[in-house]
Parts: C-alpha cells; sequence; structure tokens
C-alpha cells in the first residue's frame, strides 16, 4: 500500500487517524502497532510471516541481553547478541542475496564449463533492509546499555513495524525513538498542525513534481545503444536524478508528517543534498538516516578513523561496498558504491571535504560535486554494467543532440516546466529546507506557504493519485 494510492489517502490514513484521535492515549501503541501489521499485510501477505518472526527473535533476544541475571556475564550477552545479528543478516541473505548469488555461480559455472548450477529465485519482501537495520540498532543498543530492553511486546511492535517508516525509511535507531514509546501525553492537535503540512508536502513532492517526470528519464533510459544521443544521455541522467530526489525526500516528507501526526518525532531524512560542496558533504545531507545507522553500528566498531590513515580507509571502503549492496543486489549497486567511496577517500587524501569556500568558489564547488553525483545515478539506475558505461559514453563524448521519438514524445511541455522547476532544487540555498519550515516555521511567509500547501498543492496531488496515475516509491524495491 503506497501512501500516494488512493486507498491509502481515503480509507486507511483517515480511518487510523480518526481511531487515534478517538481512543484514549494509552491505547496510542496498541492503535499503531495493529495498524502497522495491517498496513504490511495489505502490500506483503504471507511475507508479513517473516517480519513478526523477526520481532519475536530480536524481543527475546533483548530480554536476555538485558537480564539482571547475565549482568556479570558479557560471554552469554556477546552469544545472544551474536546470534540476533546474524539471524537478521541471515534474514537479509536469502531473501535479498541468494538470488544474486546463485546467479554468479550459476555463470561462472557455464564459463569454467562446468554446466547450469541451480538458481535460486525469491521475490524480495517489501521493507526487509529497513526492518533488518531497526532490529540490529535495537539489539546493539541494548547490548550497549545505551537504553533498556523493551519489555512491552507492543511498545516493540510499534517500533519495528511503526508503518509510517516500515517500508522506506527514515531508519530510526532505537535510541532516538525509545522514550517516546512511553511518551502518551503528546498534544494530539498540535502534533496534527505540525503532521499534516509535512504530509501534504512530500505527497505533493511525489505526486506532482517526481511521477511527472519519471516518464522522461524512463524512456532516454530504455534507449537502445544505437539511438542514444547526448542529449538524451544527459535528460535522462538529469531527469532521474530530479525523480529520485522528490520520489524519495517526498516518501520521508510523508513519513515524517504521518509520524508526528501519530505523537512520534521520525529523524530527519534529507538536508538539500544537491546544494552539497563535496561529495563528504552531500553523504551529510543524502538519507541521513543511513548515513547514520553505518556510521553507528559498522564504521565506529570497526575503529572509525581512530587507528590511523590505512585503516581509516579500509573502514570507508568497508561502508561503501555495504552501503551499495545495501540498495540492491546487483553490479551497478556495488560500483556506485564504490564510485562514492573513491570519491570519499580522494577528498579525505586531499582535504578537499574540509575546505570552506566562498564566492565563486561556492558555485563552482557546488556544480562540480552535483555533476559527480549525477554521474553516480547513472550506475544507480542502470539496469546493467553495460548500460551504464553507455549513457556515461554519450553524455561525455558528443553524439549528436537529438532525441528519439520515444523521448520526445514523453517530453511533453508539462514535463518540460517541471523538469526547469525541479532544477530550481540545486539553486536554492543549502540552509533552506522547506519541509521544516512548514512543519514548524513561525514567519508570515511560512503561514502562508503552509496555507497554500495545504489548500492548493496537496488537493491537487490527491486529485492526480485518485485517478490512479501515481507510481510505486522508489525505494520501495529496498
Amino acid at each position: 500500500m503506497s501512501f500516494a494510492s488512493p486507498v491509502f489517502l481515503w480509507f486507511f490514513m483517515p480511518a487510523t487517524l480518526v481511531a487515534y484521535w478517538l481512543l484514549p492515549r494509552i491505547w496510542r501503541n496498541g492503535l499503531v502497532a495493529v495498524a502497522s501489521i495491517l498496513f504490511y499485510t495489505w502490500g506483503a501477505g504471507p511475507y508479513t510471516f517473516l517480519l513478526l518472526s523477526a520481532i519475536a527473535v530480536n524481543y527475546a533476544a533483548g530480554l536476555v541481553i538485558d537480564a539482571d541475571r547475565y549482568a556479570d556475564r558479557p560471554g552469554v550477552r556477546r552469544a545472544v547478541l551474536y546470534a540476533a545479528v546474524t539471524w537478521d543478516l541471515g534474514i537479509l541473505a536469502i531473501w535479498k542475496y541468494a538470488g544474486f548469488a546463485s546467479e554468479q555461480i550459476d555463470a561462472l559455472s557455464s564459463a569454467l564449463g562446468l554446466g547450469h548450477s541451480p538458481v535460486i529465485e525469491l521475490a524480495l519482501p517489501i521493507g526487509i533492509s529497513f526492518f533488518t537495520f531497526h532490529h540490529i540498532s535495537y539489539v546493539v543498543d541494548v547490548y550497549r546499555h545505551s537504553r533498556r530492553a523493551q519489555k512491552s511486546p507492543v511498545q516493540f511492535v510499534t517500533y519495528i513495524a511503526m508503518f509510517p517508516q516500515l517500508v522506506a525509511g527514515p531508519i530510526v535507531r532505537y535510541h532516538e525513538i525509545s522514550e517516546q514509546l512511553s511518551d502518551t501525553q503528546r498534544n494530539r492537535a498540535d502534533d496534527f498542525a505540525l503532521g499534516f503540512p509535512r504530509f501534504a508536502w512530500g505527497l505533493t513532492k511525489k505526486v506532482v513534481i517526481a511521477d511527472t517526470i519519471a516518464p522522461v528519464a524512463d524512456a532516454a533510459f530504455a534507449t537502445s545503444g544505437g539511438d542514444m544521443t547526448t542529449a538524451t544521455a544527459w535528460l535522462g541522467a538529469l531527469a532521474y536524478t530530479l525523480q529520485l530526489y522528490f520520489d524519495f525526500s517526498g516518501y520521508s516528507d510523508m513519513a515524517i508528517g504521518l509520524g508526528l501526526m501519530l505523537g512520534f518525532k521520525l529523524p530527519e531524512n534529507f538536508d538539500r543534498p544537491y546544494s552539497a560542496v563535496s561529495i563528504t558533504d552531500f553523504w551529510r545531507r543524502w538519507h541521513m538516516s543511513l548515513s547514520r545507522w553505518f556510521r553507528d553500528y559498522v564504521y565506529i566498531p570497526l575503529g572509525g578513523n581512530r587507528h590511523g590513515v590505512a585503516k581509516t580507509y579500509r573502514n570507508l571502503f568497508i561502508i561503501f561496498v555495504a552501503t551499495g549492496f545495501w540498495h540492491g543486489a546487483d553490479w551497478t549497486f556495488l560500483v556506485w558504491g564504490l564510485y562514492h567511496g573513491a570519491l570519499m577517500l580522494i577528498e579525505r587524501a586531499t582535504g578537499w571535504g574540509t575546505v570552506v569556500a566562498t564566492g565563486i568558489h561556492l558555485f563552482l564547488r557546488r556544480a562540480l560535486t552535483f555533476l559527480l553525483v549525477v554521474v553516480g545515478w547513472v550506475f544507480f539506475r542502470a539496469e546493467s554494467l553495460g548500460q551504464a558505461l553507455t549513457m556515461l559514453r554519450h553524455m561525455f563524448v558528443p553524439s549528436g543532440f537529438g532525441l528519439p521519438e520515444a523521448v520526445s514524445a514523453a517530453l511533453t511541455n508539462q514535463r518540460s516546466v517541471m523538469l526547469v522547476l525541479a532544477m530550481l532544487v540545486v539553486l536554492l540555498p543549502g540552509s533552506f529546507v522547506l519541509g521544516r519550515v512548514l512543519q514548524a516555521g513561525h514567519s508570515r511567509p511560512a503561514t502562508v506557504t503552509r496555507y497554500a500547501v495545504m489548500a492548493v498543492a496537496a488537493p491537487c496531488a490527491a486529485i492526480v493519485a485518485a485517478a490512479g496515475t501515481f507510481s510505486p516509491f522508489l525505494y520501495y524495491q529496498f
């Protein structure tokens, strides 16, 4: 069930919010837990049992790790932690990566003349990468004594399965939300006033902007190598760059807004990433909850930057290999991760990532960073490495500026205008984040913009969604 689908907008969300307003505050977690399981079952069907089994294992593991009887037995606590994390990563490995691994084994076996080997075909349960990281965050936080284990199974299900963030984030570390799970005293009217404008803006970004641009990117990336031109390659790369940002940041705005309306403050996930002045800065602004998760649970445990330059580079390399493969079991994602990792290492070695720029230097650095990010997104979007390399070759080696018929048909006047307007996100000041202004801004311009979004933009987006012209969120596939 997509946030931008009619069934969610007209039935599920209103019913959940009405129940939240009518039921006693102490029932909040129970309502969210039940609604979340129903939400996941709608889209995942029998895979709900996989989610529930992971919830049961990690809930029990947390209780054992935090039990007083094992306080002076670190070996037991560590063994339970390792068992729980192995279980979580095992689920992810089987359902997300087993098929890819078996395909590579089959290809190698055939290349060596050994015949074909079995290829595993498993459907990918939606949100598996996200709820796996939530489980690992929980057991590690409890093991570190950062937070006590959650005694209430209802509150634990609420944390893991909370439908605003269940299938595409933000990734919520347990210590960020543990106190909120037991706080039932928040003012529901205030929460709605804060959350609905944020949700409405996210819906607008997704339905009005991202979905309008999507056919242009799809047509360009579907163009064969023989028909590809420089204009087509650049148009496709830029269209996808904008589509992905407005799609994913729109989802995050909707998730944060929904969380607020239900009494939870979820972490921010974007901070104007296309205004970054370096790749290092980009990763402080793009999918911030993923970056924070890898920092806290992988990079720092590996040693971070505390054990010399060589090990720091090794740790960064591991992080970006993991980041690439986290997004998908395909060589294109691995290359995308390695590409960003290599740029990060270069910036760290040269000091480029920490240089302060002003004036024309600031403009040039933003332009260069944006260019590097666009190149990376070609690998991220392409169906294969061959397709990515073909597009990049046409982008940087002039091969004509005409557009194939399918791309020209996709590039209507409406979509051309939307592409130009969407590009303004690259030019706005790096400190200006409209979603946060809409949520909590108190100035007159913020108030006017808030009413404009709720009274004009959101109804238009809802009409488009009602017409059934929306597409699934891009990050649902991860």
